[in-house]
C-alpha cells in the first residue's frame, strides 16, 4: 500500500473540498483497503469528459489500492434528479434506464480497471423497499433540511412547483451510501448536499459517516457553461477519434491547462514543466497536441491519435486555420438555418447578401471544405469551424 501521505497528494490533485479530511487520513492510517463509492444516473447513453473528471479520480483511487463502486443509480434514474433544476425534471422510463445503463457499463471500463471495479445498482436494495420502509427513510430527515438546499429553497420562495418525488431522491441516493457501506463517495460540486445527507444517513444507521470527496464541474468547449450532451459543449468519450481531437484543440489556451489538471493523467511536474515551456515561448498548440493524444489514447488507441493529429495538421494548419478559433452559439428556431442566415447571425458577413457573394466566390468553408451550395441548410446540434475569407473564423454551435 503506498504511504498515506503519498496517497492524499494524489487524492487531493484537483478535488474541491474533503469532508472531513481528517476523517479520510485516519481510514487511510488503518491501512485497509477503502470501499470508494460514486453515482452516476444513466441519463443518456453516452458519457462525456465532463462525467470522466470522477470516473478518473475513481481509477486513481484504485491505482492506490482501494476497491471502486461503480453505482449505476438505475432506481434513482427513474425519479429524477432535482439537483440544479429549477423545473421539477420528468424521470426516464425503465426502458431507457436499462439501455443507458448497459452503454455507460462497455464505457467506464476504457478509464477503469474491470477486475477492481464493482459495479452495483440501487435498484437490488431500493426495489425490495416496501412502501412502510420508504416512509420510515423520509422520517429521517427533515423538510426544514430539505429547503437549505439552494435549488429547493430558490424554487420555493419563487413559488415554484417541488413535487414530493423529488425530496425522495437525496433520501436515496444517501441511503444508497448506507447499502453500499462507503468509507468515501465522490461527487461533483453541486452533488455536496446529497452527500451529506449520505453522511448523517450512516450516522443514524450506525455506521462510520463516509468521507465526502467533490471534484469541479468542468467547463465544456465554450470555457463558460459545465460541459452538457444538452448544451452542445461537450465531447463524447465515444466520438470518433478525428472529432475528439478537432474539439480539444478548438478550446482555448486557458482552457488547456483546467483539462490537464482534471483529465490528464501526468504528473504535476509534469504539467507544470509543460507550463513552464509555453511561457518561455513554446506554441500552447504543442501542448495541446500532448493533451489530445492522451486523451485519445485512453479511449481508442494511439495509433488513432496520432493519426488524428496528422489529418488535423493536414486539414487546417496548412490551411492556414488560426490555432485559436473564437467559438459563438447561435440559437435556432426551426430545427435548422440557411447558410447565409447563419453567417450573418455569428457576424462573420455583415448581411446575407454579403454571404451568399462570398459564397458565389469561394470564400466560405465549413470544416475546411469549400461551400458552394447557396441554399445549404445547417440543423441545429451542429458544430462546425466556419470560414470566411483568410481571416474570419467561428467555431460555431447551433443551439
Amino acid at each position: 500500500m503506498v504511504a498515506v501521505k503519498e496517497q492524499l497528494e494524489i487524492i487531493k490533485r484537483g478535488a474541491h473540498e474533503i469532508l472531513r479530511e481528517e476523517d479520510l487520513i485516519a481510514r487511510l492510517n488503518s491501512g485497509k483497503p477503502l470501499r470508494i463509492k460514486a453515482g452516476f444516473d444513466p441519463t443518456a447513453p453516452d458519457l462525456h469528459l465532463g462525467h470522466t473528471v470522477l470516473i478518473n479520480k475513481l481509477r486513481q483511487f484504485q491505482m492506490l489500492g482501494h476497491e471502486v463502486l461503480f453505482l449505476i443509480g438505475d432506481f434513482t434514474g427513474m425519479i429524477g434528479d432535482p439537483t440544479g433544476k429549477n423545473v421539477t425534471r420528468k424521470p426516464l422510463t425503465r426502458e431507457d434506464v436499462v439501455e443507458n445503463a448497459r452503454s455507460y457499463e462497455q464505457q467506464i471500463f476504457k478509464i477503469l480497471d474491470p477486475d477492481k471495479t464493482t459495479v452495483m445498482f440501487n435498484s437490488s436494495w431500493m426495489g425490495a423497499m416496501s412502501a412502510a420502509d420508504l416512509i420510515q427513510l423520509a422520517a429521517k430527515h427533515t423538510v426544514a433540511r430539505m429547503l437549505e438546499r439552494d435549488d429547493f429553497s430558490k424554487r420555493y420562495s419563487g413559488g415554484q412547483p417541488i413535487a414530493i418525488h423529488e425530496f425522495i431522491y437525496p433520501l436515496v441516493q444517501g441511503y444508497d451510501s448506507v447499502a453500499m457501506k462507503a468509507d468515501v463517495e465522490l461527487g461533483g460540486t453541486d452533488q455536496k448536499f446529497n452527500l451529506l445527507v449520505g453522511r448523517q444517513l450512516q450516522e443514524i444507521y450506525g455506521q462510520p459517516p463516509q468521507v465526502v470527496l467533490t471534484m469541479p464541474i468542468l467547463e465544456g468547449l465554450d470555457g463558460v457553461q459545465k460541459m452538457s450532451k444538452s448544451l452542445n459543449n461537450y465531447i463524447g468519450i465515444a466520438e470518433p477519434a478525428g472529432e475528439m481531437f478537432g474539439k480539444l484543440m478548438s478550446i482555448s489556451d486557458e482552457l488547456m491547462w483546467r483539462y490537464f489538471e482534471l483529465l490528464s493523467f501526468r504528473a504535476t511536474a509534469e504539467i507544470d514543466t509543460l507550463k513552464h515551456q509555453v511561457k518561455e515561448g513554446m506554441n500552447p498548440r504543442d501542448a495541446k497536441f500532448q493533451l489530445a493524444e492522451e486523451i485519445i489514447t485512453r479511449f481508442h488507441d494511439k495509433a488513432a491519435a496520432q493519426q488524428a493529429q496528422s489529418d488535423f495538421i493536414a486539414r487546417f494548419q496548412k490551411g492556414a486555420m488560426p490555432e485559436q478559433i473564437e467559438g459563438r452559439q447561435i440559437a435556432v428556431t426551426e430545427g435548422k438555418i440557411s447558410i447565409a442566415s447563419l453567417l450573418k447571425e455569428s457576424g462573420l458577413t455583415p448581411s446575407t447578401s454579403e454571404a451568399i457573394r462570398m459564397i458565389k466566390q469561394g470564400a466560405v468553408k465549413i470544416d475546411g471544405e469549400r461551400v458552394d451550395n447557396q441554399q445549404l441548410e445547417i440543423a441545429a446540434g451542429s458544430v462546425h469551424v466556419y470560414q470566411v475569407g483568410k481571416r474570419r473564423f467561428a467555431r460555431i454551435t447551433l443551439v
